[in-house]
C-alpha cells in the first residue's frame, strides 16, 4: 500500500496485529512505542518535568537536571564540549548523521562567503579559493528543509525550521571546524553569514540551528527513509517473490527479521497523524512526510552502495581526511559482507547465465524496482540482474543497509542527541536575521521547552536500545542452509568480522571519543528497532 503519496510502498497492514504471524514480533510489548516512552521517562527520572510542558528552562545548567542521572561517557563529553567548534565539526564525520558532509569544489552562488570573512579561520595563509583547490574546504547543505512546514499541532507553541548551509575547514591538525554558517538558502541582508569571529552567542545560536537541522534530516531521511523504509521494500519483495527454499531467501531472511513489524508499529504510533513524533519535533504534523517525498528524488541505488556514496561526496581519501571512522569501519564491513555474498552466489550460480535465467530472482529484483522505487528510472535500481558480480553487490546493498548502515545511524542517538542543546528537536523562535543581538536568554527561549525536551529524551533513549534477543551480524541461528560449503562460508564471514572487531577495539583503546557503532559485535542483523 501507499502510506503517503510518493513514499516507497509498504506492507498493506494498518496495525501490527494484522500482519502474518510469522513476521510479527515475538512479543509486541517489547516494541510498543507508547509503553517504551513511558518506561524511558521512568528510567530517566524525567516524569516530574512533564507537566511543565510549555515552560522554558532557565539556562543551560538547567538542562543538566534531567541529564546528569542518565549520561554516559560520550553524552557527558558532548555536554561538556558541545559549544566548541571542534566538537561541532567532529559530529559531521562520526556523530549519528555522518552522511551529509562533502568536499567543497566550488562555492555555490547562494552562499557568498569571501576570504575576508573567514580569514581569521584559515591557517595556511591561502585565500579561500586556494583552500578549496587544495581540498581543505567542506560543505553541508540542508536545502532539503527549505520550505518544509513547521509543526503546528500545538496552538500554544510556535515552532520553526531553517535550511542552513555550513562551510567547514580542515585545519593544520587535520580536524574539521566550521568557518561560516548561513541559516537560509537565499542570501540577503536578513540572512547574514555567521562567523566564528562574531559575538559569542551569535555564533553559538547559528551552530545550534545547524545541529537542529541535522537532527531533522537524520531522523527522517538518513534513519527512517534510507534504512527502515528501504529495508522494508527488500523484505516485502523477498516474501512475495522468493520461495523459502530459494538460496537468496535463505540468505536474506535473517536480515529482514522484524523490519516489517517495526515499521508497521511506527506507522501506527510514531510517525502517524497525532503520533508521538508530533509531540516534540518541529517536522512533526506533516513536515516529515514532505521531507520523505522530496528525498525520494535522491534515493538511488548507487547512493546505497557504501563505497560509491563516500566517493560521491569526495570523502574517500584516508590521507586527506584521517579521522573519518564511519568511512573506515563502514568500508571494512562492506568488504566483509561483499566477500561473503560473492562466496554464496558462487556456490549456487556456476555462471552468469544461471543468474540471468533464475526467474524467481529476477522477479524479486523487479519487485523492488516496480513497487519500492515506483518504477522510477532515475533511481538507478536494476530491473534485472545478469551477472554473478552484480548479484553479490545487490545482496551486499540489502544486507549492509539493514545491518551496518542502520547501526551507524541509530545506536548513537542517545550519545549525541540526549544533550538537548546539541540536537534540539524543535526551535521556538525563528532564526536570527541580524547580528549582534543574540543573548543567552534568547537562546534558552528558542530551545525546546521542558515537556518537549522530556519527550525527545525518552525517544532517543528508547530508539537506542538493543532488542532483548538481538542477533548480530554473522549470526544465523535458524539453520536455513544445510549445505556444507555455505556453512564454511559463514564461518569465514564470522572470522572476518571478528578481525574487524579487533581492529576497531585497538584503534579505540586510548580514544576519549571512541567510535564503535560499526563494530560488527554491535551491529544487529536487521532493522528491528
Amino acid at each position: 500500500m501507499e502510506w503517503n503519496p510518493g513514499f516507497p510502498l509498504s506492507i498493506d497492514a494498518k496495525y501490527h496485529k494484522d500482519l502474518p504471524r510469522d513476521i510479527q514480533f515475538d512479543s509486541e510489548k517489547g516494541v510498543d512505542f507508547v509503553l517504551n516512552y513511558s518506561k524511558a521517562m521512568e528510567n530517566l527520572f524525567i516524569n516530574r518535568f512533564m507537566h511543565m510542558f510549555q515552560s522554558s528552562w532557565s539556562d543551560f545548567a538547567d538542562f543538566e537536571k534531567i541529564f546528569v542521572k542518565i549520561s554516559n561517557t560520550i553524552s557527558e563529553r558532548v555536554m561538556k564540549h558541545w559549544q566548541e567548534d571542534l566538537m561541532f565539526g567532529y559530529q559531521f564525520l562520526n556523530g549519528c548523521n555522518p552522511v551529509m558532509i562533502q568536499r567543497c569544489t566550488k562555492l555555490p552562488e547562494k552562499f557568498p562567503v569571501t576570504t575576508e570573512m573567514v580569514e581569521c579561520s584559515l591557517e595556511r595563509n591561502l585565500t579561500l579559493e586556494q583552500e578549496i583547490e587544495q581540498g581543505n574546504i567542506f560543505i553541508v547543505d540542508f536545502e532539503l528543509l527549505d520550505g518544509i512546514d513547521a509543526n503546528k499541532t500545538d496552538p500554544c507553541t510556535l515552532q520553526f525550521l531553517a535550511a542552513p548551509i555550513c562551510l567547514l575547514y580542515k585545519n593544520l591538525a587535520n580536524k574539521i571546524v566550521p568557518i561560516a554558517i548561513q541559516l537560509n538558502q537565499v542570501p540577503g541582508d536578513e540572512n547574514p553569514i555567521f562567523l566564528p569571529s562574531d559575538a559569542k552567542y551569535d555564533w553559538l545560536l547559528a551552530k545550534i540551528w545547524v545541529r537542529s537541522s541535522d537532527f531533522h534530516v537524520h531522523q527522517t531521511i538518513t534513519h527512517l527513509l534510507r534504512t527502515h523504509l528501504v529495508s522494508e521494500v527488500f523484505g516485502i519483495a523477498m516474501y512475495r517473490q522468493l520461495p523459502a527454499v530459494h538460496p537468496i531467501f535463505k540468505l536474506l531472511v535473517a536480515h529482514v527479521r522484524f523490519t516489517i513489524a517495526i515499521n508497521t508499529k511506527a506507522r501506527e504510533q510514531l510517525i502517524c497523524e497525532y503520533g508521538l513524533f508530533d509531540k516534540a519535533n518541529a517536522t512533526g504534523g506533516g513536515g516529515h512526510v514532505q521531507m520523505v517525498q522530496r528525498a525520494m528524488q535522491d534515493l538511488t541505488y548507487t547512493s546505497l552502495c557504501f563505497p560509491e556514496a563516500i566517493k560521491a561526496r569526495g570523502m574517500d581519501s584516508t590521507e586527506d581526511i584521517p579521522y573519518y571512522f564511519y568511512r573506515d569501519d563502514g568500508l571494512l564491513v562492506w568488504e566483509a559482507i561483499n566477500t561473503f555474498t560473492a562466496e554464496v552466489v558462487g556456490i549456487y550460480y556456476k555462471s552468469d547465465q544461471v543468474v540471468a535465467e533464475d526467474q524467481e530472482l529476477q522477479d524479486f529484483v523487479k519487485d523492488v524496482y516496480v513497487y519500492g522505487m515506483r518504477g522510477k528510472k532515475t533511481s538507478g535500481f536494476p530491473k534485472s540482474i545478469k551477472t554473478r558480480e552484480k548479484l553479490s553487490e545487490y545482496l551486499t546493498v540489502v544486507i549492509f543497509t539493514a545491518s551496518a548502515q542502520h547501526a551507524a545511524v541509530n545506536f548513537g542517538q542517545y550519545d549525541w542527541c540526549s544533550w538537548i542543546p546539541n540536537a534540539p528537536p524543535t526551535m521556538r523562535a525563528p532564526p536570527p536575521t541580524t547580528k549582534g543581538v543574540v543573548t543567552i536568554e534568547q537562546i534558552v527561549d528558542t530551545l525546546p521547552d521542558r515537556g518537549r525536551s522530556c519527550w525527545h529524551l525518552g525517544a532517543v533513549w528508547a530508539l537506542s536500545q538493543l532488542q532483548d534477543n538481538e542477533l548480530f551480524l554473522g549470526m544465523y541461528p535458524e539453520e536455513h542452509f544445510i549445505e556444507k560449503p555455505v556453512k564454511e562460508a559463514m564461518a569465514r564471514f564470522r572470522k572476518n568480522l571478528a578481525a574487524i572487531v579487533s581492529v576497531i577495539a585497538e584503534r579505540n583503546k586510548n580514544k576519549k571519543l571512541p567510535y564503535y557503532y560499526l563494530s560488527p559485535d554491535r551491529i544487529p542483523n536487521s532493522v528491528a528497532i
